[in-house]
This record gives C-alpha cells, sequence and structure tokens, in this order.
C-alpha cells in the first residue's frame, strides 16, 4: 500500500505545515474583474507599458475540443481562436500583477529620471551661455559707455574750440572792418611814404585778409567736426541703451535659469529617490514571484518522487500477481500433464484513455516559458482550460482519488489514480479547484464531476490547471487527451 500525499489526511490536515514558502494565504484574494485574468499558477498578466512585444500567428493555437462535442462552427472556432491568443498574449508575459506594476512604476520612474536628467543638463547649458553673454553684454556695455565718454568729451573739446575760433573770428572781423577800405594803398602813396613803405603796408592789409580767411575757414571745420561727434555722442547713446537692454536681459535668463536648474536638481533628486523606491518594490516582488516559481517547483519534485515511487511499487505488485498467476498455472499444467498457457499482464483499467475535463477552449498549453522580468525558462506542467468559477471538473478516466489538499501555488489540488493505461501508470492532477466533490479513497468513474472550478492559490483568474503524470514524471496532458 503505498502511502498518500502529506496533507491529503483531513484529520491530520490542522497537523500539517502546508508548503506554502512565500506565505500565500490559504483563503483566495478577491480581485477585481480585470485582474482576474485566466493564467496558469506560475503565469501572471505583465502590465507594464513597457515590457513584451508578441508576435502570435493566427494558427499558432488550435482550439481542441472535447470528444464528445460536435464540431464547432467556423464563427465559434474563430471566437475561441480569439480568446486563446488573447490568453495566450498575457500567458507569455509570465508574472504576477504586482510584479508586472512594481516593474512598470519602476521603468516609469527610471524614465521621469532620465528626462528630468536631460532637462537639467539642458538648464545648466543654457545658464553657462546665459552667464557667457552676460559678460560679453557686460564687456560690450563697458565698451560703449566709455565711448559714450569719449564722444561726450570729444563734443565739450569741439564747443570749447567753437569758441575759440569764434573769437578769433570776432577780432579779424573787426579788424577787417577797420582795414576795409579801397584807398588804403592810395593813402599810403599820398602820405608820401617811400615805395619800401607802400610795398610794407600792402603786404599787411594783405596779411590781415589772409588772417581774417583762415579763422573763417577753421570755425566752419570746427563746427563740421563738432556735428560729427554729436553724430557719434547719439549713436554711442544708442549703443550704450541697447547694451544695456542686453545685459538686462541676460541677467534675467541667468536669474531664470539658475532657479530652472535648482528646481530640476530638486526634482532629479526626488526622482532618484523615487526610483530607488520603486525599484526595490520591483526587486521584492520579482524576489517573491521566484520564491513561489520555486516553490511550485519544489511541490512538483515532490509529487514527482512520490508518483515515480507509487508507479515503481504498481509495477513490482503487478509483476507479482503476474507471476504468482504463472506459478498458478505451472502448477496447473503439471498436475494435467500439459504445457503451460502463456499468462497475459493485467488488463488496462481504461482502455478508452483519457478525455477532457472540462469542455471548453485551452488558455495555455503544456511547455517551456521564458519570463520577461525574471529572465529565466518555466515550466508550464499542464495545460489551461478556461471556465468561470464554479463550472464542474470531470474525471478525465476511472480511477481512485488518492490525495486532495491545499498548496500554495497550485491551491486546491485533487489527484486521481487511473492505473495503468497502454503500458504506463497515470495519474491526473486538477489544481486551483474551489470546491471537491469527492473524497480520499473513493472509487470514481470516467466522466463523473469530482470538483469545481476556481482560482485558489498562485492564479490570476478562474481557471483549471490539468496535470498528468505518466509513471510518475509529468508530461504534456494533450499526448493522452
Amino acid at each position: 500500500m503505498v502511502p498518500h500525499f502529506p496533507g491529503a489526511n483531513p484529520r491530520k490536515r490542522g497537523s500539517i505545515k502546508r508548503d506554502d514558502s512565500i506565505g500565500a494565504a490559504a483563503v483566495p484574494v478577491q480581485r477585481s474583474a480585470r485582474q482576474r485574468l485566466r493564467g496558469s499558477p506560475h503565469r501572471q498578466t505583465v502590465i507594464a507599458a513597457c515590457c513584451v512585444v508578441l508576435s502570435l500567428s493566427a494558427g499558432a493555437l488550435a482550439v481542441v475540443p472535447s470528444a464528445q462535442a460536435d464540431p464547432p462552427d467556423p464563427a465559434a472556432k474563430k471566437k475561441q481562436l480569439d480568446s486563446q491568443i488573447n490568453e495566450s498574449r498575457a500567458d507569455l508575459k509570465e508574472s504576477t500583477d504586482q510584479v508586472a506594476q512594481s516593474v512598470a512604476a519602476y521603468n516609469q520612474a527610471e524614465a521621469r529620471y532620465k528626462a528630468v536628467q536631460i532637462r537639467y543638463a539642458v538648464a545648466q547649458g543654457k545658464l553657462a551661455a546665459a552667464k557667457a553673454a552676460d559678460q560679453v553684454a557686460a564687456g560690450k556695455l563697458k565698451e560703449a559707455e566709455a565711448a559714450l565718454q569719449t564722444a561726450i568729451a570729444d563734443v565739450d573739446d569741439g564747443e570749447l574750440a567753437i569758441y575759440k575760433q569764434r573769437q578769433l573770428a570776432g577780432r579779424a572781423a573787426q579788424s577787417a572792418f577797420q582795414q576795409q577800405n579801397s584807398l588804403v594803398g592810395l593813402s599810403i602813396v599820398l602820405q608820401g611814404a617811400s615805395p619800401a613803405d607802400v610795398a610794407n603796408g600792402i603786404q599787411v592789409q594783405r596779411n590781415v585778409f589772409g588772417i581774417q580767411s583762415n579763422t573763417i575757414t577753421r570755425l566752419n571745420d570746427a563746427q563740421a567736426q563738432l556735428a560729427n561727434k554729436r553724430a557719434k555722442l547719439v549713436a554711442a547713446e544708442k549703443v550704450v541703451s541697447a547694451q544695456r537692454a542686453e545685459a538686462a536681459r541676460t541677467v534675467k535668463d541667468v536669474t531664470a535659469l539658475t532657479l530652472q536648474v535648482a528646481a530640476d536638481k530638486a526634482e532629479a533628486a526626488r526622482l532618484a529617490q523615487a526610483k530607488l523606491t520603486t525599484y526595490q518594490a520591483a526587486q521584492r516582488d520579482k524576489n517573491a514571484d521566484l520564491a513561489q516559481y520555486n516553490s511550485l517547483v519544489a511541490e512538483r519534485n515532490r509529487v514527482q518522487r512520490i508518483l515515480v515511487a507509487r508507479a515503481k511499487a504498481e509495477r513490482e505488485a503487478a509483476a507479482r500477481r503476474k507471476a504468482a498467476r504463472q506459478k498458478a498455472e505451472r502448477e496447473k499444467a503439471r498436475k494435467e500433464h500439459r504445457p503451460p498457457r502463456s499468462i497475459p499482464d493485467d488488463p488496462p483499467d481504461n482502455s478508452s484513455g483519457l478525455s477532457y475535463p472540462i469542455d471548453t477552449y485551452i488558455t495555455s498549453p503544456f511547455g517551456m516559458r521564458f519570463h520577461p522580468i525574471l529572465h529565466i525558462w518555466k515550466l508550464h506542467d499542464g495545460t489551461d482550460f478556461g471556465a468561470g468559477c464554479g463550472t464542474p471538473i470531470h474525471a478525465a478516466a476511472s480511477g481512485r482519488v488518492t490525495d486532495k489538499y491545499y498548496n500554495g501555488g497550485y491551491g486546491n489540488r485533487l489527484f486521481v489514480s487511473h492505473g495503468v493505461i497502454d503500458g504506463s501508470s497515470i495519474t491526473t492532477v486538477y489544481n486551483h479547484l474551489s470546491k471537491y466533490n469527492v473524497h480520499v479513497g473513493q472509487r470514481v468513474k470516467k466522466g463523473q464531476v469530482i470538483g469545481y472550478v476556481g482560482t485558489t492559490g498562485y492564479s490570476t483568474g478562474c481557471h483549471l490547471h490539468f496535470m498528468v503524470y505518466q509513471d510518475g514524471n509529468v508530461v504534456n496532458p494533450m499526448k493522452w487527451l
């Protein structure tokens, strides 16, 4: 007699420690309709904006109808196929809702942090450019103000020069007026002057008028220079005004950018802390997700060891029964003085194989999955059938209920041993049940209701996670259905 699994005896269940290494509650957590997506125990939906792009072909997943069901019409088949594709999209992402939310939050925080870092760097560059422009503007303003002072001094010098030239011109005009007499030469001659005196008098007259003409020319030149200097003064004043405005703008820009840089620096510090917090949360959730998966693997390995031992015991028992029959046949043949007849193996317990436990569509097949967050390959060790909570589950074949218990990953589990089918010891396992309809040790018939669909354990929605153990090793259920 092969013993039951630990935890299978309801009377001893209270004294047995559950295999729930990550502390999952025995009572299923209530989830919103959006969160309760169909999935396997170790496959959850990643909801990050940012996580895995899936390319699914329309014919990648075939709808496998029940053996008893009529062939579906094309519209129903298409609907089932669309549902499979949508479910498989969530299936291939493989993560718990909490891990997905944590990773998505971290990715968003990191993106915001990088954006503010870029903004901070740009603001720093603009601030440096503004400070350089401020220095250039200050230099230009200084030069313009110096030029303005020079222009003012030049105008003052010009006005002084014109004042002096006007004085000279006035004296020259007075002298010219005093000397303006066309008979001055004749008066010199009539005064009995000598020829030399006459010549000297005429020369003096020429010099007086020459001085007058030069004075007027210099006055005109001084006035023209003064006008030019005044024009330069006006231009210098405009340049100074423009440079002062530019300097004021650069000072304003520097002030604003200094405040912006300080704000961006504070924002970067805040986002860095937020990123650290979300990173730590994501790491905790990823570690919890990994611990949950490791718990599932440990549970699967534990069950496998027990079922391997059970299959070995069944084979040994069958061999002993056959050997006993052979011995009895030889003894009988000796007494009847005839050759012994060939003794066949034990007849199979189920000649028709297994049938579908639920007449519904498949949401996730058996096989390996690559976890996009944990970056490990994980075995989905059964076939998921999508169905609402409370949907009846039927025995895949006749057999005996060997075990039922709760596990933190698989939820409520039910084991049915079907004996030998096609030369192999077959056990089917039904996971995440909401309710049992049979008890341990009970014989069940093929198609009998043995339990009801639920979402207990490590599950994101109502579904049946159906497993098949062949000679104690987990295999693809579809090869038996």
